[in-house]
């Protein structure tokens, strides 16, 4: 279905137009009409299709601008996602007379509370900075919100927002519209939905297949002592536009920034301890693609989307089968080709062998293919992530290429680089 097709206000339809959006992903087929008819929702999708427009394209048709209240109230986890989130909204409704405006930790608590006073419809916070201002000042009234949203609602959880979450969701007592969105479902969202949400719409997309579709799984076996040397063959060989590259700390991260800093140029690194304005101004370079290798922890890892990513990187191999998932749905966004490498050594491949299982992975390797370790029940949970009995199976065709050469790739062509959509 394209966006035309739609009985949107012109406006918006504009705005899509400008925004090169032309046809609806399949969440937003499946998430507008219930949106518009003021049903409450649980919609679960792979990250990177295209949930933020999901959610944003029918609140902005919503909107009433003239009422001066805030109607709409979104949460989200991270201060960069917040930024991004408005930053949408904004291209959506700049046509319209609906003003959205983000709240979060970093910036003048002063400046955010004279825009509160002048004119907000649309309200996109981080738990924190909302329940201060809540607190300490007059300047948020939600008693006029009618739409309350949830996005990345599994990552709040995981951050340990369930007691902000709650707090929030009881100053609503009037009646509302509650959308949750996720990339997964953990157990612990349960509670919130029969809490909170009243017969919702579920929308469970890909729910067997864990792995974006757009994504080709590459993997190298290697030892602990032979990774920066792998890592750094790795980008001279490959064609990459733009690449990610994980670690699991901040020291890693610091200890493998001044390695490659002197190898290639256009390189920097970011990470949770950095001052906002300083993490902001590593993000939008990277968009503008000013920068070509960003070294990042997970602050990196959610939400944020990126598109001109041709690679995402894990050298730490991630903490669990979550982690994986979002790293790597940083690339192959909305339908776009993206490669997900990992260096894989002895340590992790019990691990490995689950993630290839549960996500339904079929590998790509560099050089050896190493013998899986056979995953057993009996190791209980490692990581939050429970391992399963090994069944005897045909052993998986899995693709070998050399460490040297050319290696065939969805991005080898230069001509297939795809615009933001």
């Amino acid at each position: 279905m394209k966006f035309s097709e739609l009985d949107l206000k012109p406006e918006i339809l504009k705005s899509l137009s400008d925004m090169g959006y032309q046809d609806l992903t399949p969440i937003q087929e499946e998430t507008f009409s219930p949106i518009l008819s003021g049903r409450d929702l649980l919609a679960r999708a792979e990250t990177g299709s295209g949930k933020t427009a999901a959610c944003a394209i029918p609140l902005v048709q919503m909107i009433d601008p003239s009422v001066n209240a805030i109607q709409v109230l979104i949460l989200v986890p991270t201060r960069e996602l917040a930024f991004q989130y408005v930053e949408e909204i904004d291209k959506i409704s700049r046509f319209t007379d609906v003003v959205p405006f983000a709240i979060f930790g970093g910036f003048s608590m002063e400046i955010q509370k004279a825009k509160l006073r002048d004119k907000v419809h649309i309200l996109v916070a981080t738990p924190g900075r909302l329940i201060d201002l809540l607190y300490h000042t007059k300047a948020i009234d939600l008693s006029c919100v009618r739409t309350l949203v949830l996005d990345e609602a599994d990552e709040m959880l995981k951050m340990g927002f369930i007691e902000d979450i709650n707090l929030i969701l009881s100053c609503l007592i009037h009646e509302h519209q509650t959308l949750f969105f996720a990339a997964t479902m953990p157990d612990e969202i349960d509670r919130l939905i029969r809490t909170y949400l009243k017969g919702p719409v579920r929308v469970e997309l890909n729910k067997e297949q864990l792995a974006p579709q757009s994504l080709v799984h590459h993997f190298q076996y290697t030892g602990r002592r032979d990774r920066l040397n792998a890592l750094i063959e790795y980008l001279k060989r490959e064609e990459i536009s733009q690449a990610i590259i994980f670690c699991n700390s901040r020291h890693h991260g610091e200890k493998l920034i001044k390695e490659l800093e002197g190898r290639f140029k256009s390189i920097s690194y970011i990470h949770g301890g950095l001052e906002q304005s300083r993490r902001t101004s590593i993000f939008e370079r990277f968009r503008r693609n000013e920068i070509t290798f960003m070294v990042a922890t997970d602050v990196a890892g959610r939400g944020l989307d990126f598109s001109d990513v041709s690679h995402v990187i894990n050298y730490d191999y991630p903490r669990d089968l979550e982690s994986y998932t979002h790293r790597t749905g940083r690339t192959g966004r909305m339908g776009r080709s993206g490669i997900a490498m990992t260096f894989v050594t002895d340590q992790e491949l019990r691990d490995l062998k689950s993630l290839l299982k549960m996500n339904r992975i079929d590998p790509v390797w560099h050089g050896n293919i190493p013998e899986l370790q056979p995953v057993s029940k009996y190791h209980g949970k490692q990581n939050g992530n429970r391992y399963f009995q090994k069944r005897p199976r045909p052993a998986p065709k899995v693709k070998s290429y050399p460490l040297t050469g050319t290696i065939p790739t969805p991005l080898s062509s230069r001509q297939q680089k795809t615009t933001d959509l």
